[in-house]
């Protein structure tokens, strides 16, 4: 049964998706922009909004629970040096999808995950 169960699936097992998913977070702070479907937008935007929230109170502790999900150590230096402080005054929306079209091979959806 289901009951209770939420986020997307995105057709794979537990840990590939949290590693495709772990793997667009960290783009998304690195590059601060990411094209992607909007299936996975839409999954792994909460998670980019709570590691935003976390790099604003810039602590090691919060660097290292940043850590735990980003990929890279630059990446999590760069959540907490830049990313954190750019958005100290904004209580939650950081990022924003824009629909770009639709992929030529099969039709998905695309769309361009970026801060604001």
């Amino acid at each position: 049964m289901r009951h209770r169960n939420t986020g997307k699936v995105l057709s794979r097992e537990l840990a590939p998706r949290t590693a495709l998913l772990r793997g667009l977070a960290t783009s998304v702070v690195l590059y601060e922009k990411v094209r992607t479907t909007k299936a996975k937008a839409q999954a792994v935007q909460p998670l980019v909004e709570r590691m935003i929230t976390l790099a604003k109170a810039k602590t090691p502790v919060s660097a290292r629970r940043l850590g735990e999900t980003l990929y890279t150590e630059g990446a999590v230096k760069k959540a907490v040096e830049v990313l954190g402080p750019r958005y100290a005054a904004r209580v939650g929306g950081y990022t924003r999808i824009t629909k770009i079209g639709r992929r030529q091979g099969d039709a998905a959806e695309m769309v361009i995950l970026e801060f604001v």
